[in-house]
């Protein structure tokens, strides 16, 4: 039987490092305690968060009800054939810590995504991804706990809904699935992926293998991103909008050194880190709250800063850019309370 801490201090527990404070907080290493943290929640009606890494989060001062954070960690070999192998991961590992790891034994696919903070658990919710590949590249099933129908399901690739930053998870059914385990599927033989612009220009004249890969991306995001430990942030806090070609050469004509990205057939991807940058915002700094001056699609706390704070720069960066470009900009992580 797992007993809960009260009143539990959750600054160290979000990437942002907002003081808060959960009234109830369950560490869960298995099944059987999330169930027993579910139940919890359920018999005193209270409201129910999940936390991974605490990176995709914006905490104000109070969180009431029931705070999970699963710390279940580690992977297992399902499946091996000649060419690839099928792994089970638990929900609590560390997702950096897991694209090391399988670099290190020699399979290839999580490269690209190497450095993104958080918990694999948290992955299929936003469909992580970097570089050119998402985790739908490599995903291949869940599992998860559904709240509303009390018994745990399976869910494949073409259940999970998987878009940009996207899925069910996040989108659909918000707060109903808890997920505990996530199936991914490696190449043996290094996959090359390598065309997005910067990788490729710091690879260039290198030879190019999973770790190569692996560590020109950790030397990249570390050139961009400060290191939460020294500047809390969640990384990039704005999703790179998607927009109808005619809307983006509209906008190249006005602007012709705009960076954009093909997305799909008719669309293409702005990169939300320039609209920011060139609306006058890099380096702004307003209080304990500010827009890091290296990466302008990064909101940092400057320390004993606030998610109001936070949440109100947000807004004005989305009014900005609105005006001058006619993009609306979304946010990445989640705000709790809403």
């Amino acid at each position: 039987m797992i007993t809960p801490v009260e009143n539990a201090d959750l600054t160290a527990l979000n990437s942002f490092g907002f003081a808060s404070r959960a009234q109830y907080l369950f560490d869960v290493a298995s099944d059987a305690e999330l169930l027993e943290a579910v139940a919890y929640a359920d018999e005193r009606q209270l409201p129910f968060l999940v936390i991974g890494g605490g990176s995709n989060l914006v905490l104000d001062e109070y969180i009431p009800g029931v705070v999970v954070r699963q710390i279940s960690g580690g992977y297992r070999v399902l499946e091996e054939d000649e060419g690839s192998v099928l792994l089970e991961v638990a929900a609590g590992q560390n997702w950096h810590q897991l694209v090391e790891q399988v670099v290190d034994a020699g399979w290839s696919g999580l490269e690209n995504m190497a450095l993104i903070p958080g918990t694999v658990g948290a992955a299929p919710v936003q469909n992580i991804g970097a570089y050119g590949v998402e985790l739908k590249d490599r995903f291949v099933s869940l599992t998860a706990y559904d709240r509303e129908k009390q018994v745990f399901v399976e869910f494949s690739a073409s259940q999970c809904g998987f878009g940009y930053r996207n899925s069910v998870f996040k989108s659909v059914a918000p707060g109903r699935y808890i997920i505990t385990r996530v199936r991914l599927r490696l190449n043996k033989q290094f996959v090359q992926k390598t065309g997005y612009g910067v990788l490729s220009q710091y690879l260039n004249g290198q030879e190019v293998t999973a770790r190569s890969v692996f560590d020109a991306i950790v030397a990249i995001r570390q050139s961009k991103l400060p290191d939460p430990r020294d500047l809390g942030n969640a990384g990039s806090f704005f999703e790179n909008p998607v927009v109808p070609v005619e809307q983006c050469e509209q906008l190249r004509a006005a602007h012709p050194d705009l960076v954009a990205y093909p997305e799909r057939d008719g669309f293409m991807k702005l990169a939300a880190g320039w609209l920011i940058d060139h609306a006058g915002w890099k380096g702004y700094r307003t209080g304990r709250v500010g827009v890091y001056e290296k990466q302008a699609l990064v909101l940092v706390n400057y320390g004993q800063g606030s998610a109001r704070e936070l949440m109100d720069l947000a807004s004005k960066l989305q009014a900005s850019v609105m005006e001058k470009y006619g993009v609306a900009l979304v946010p990445e992580p989640r705000c709790y309370p809403q």
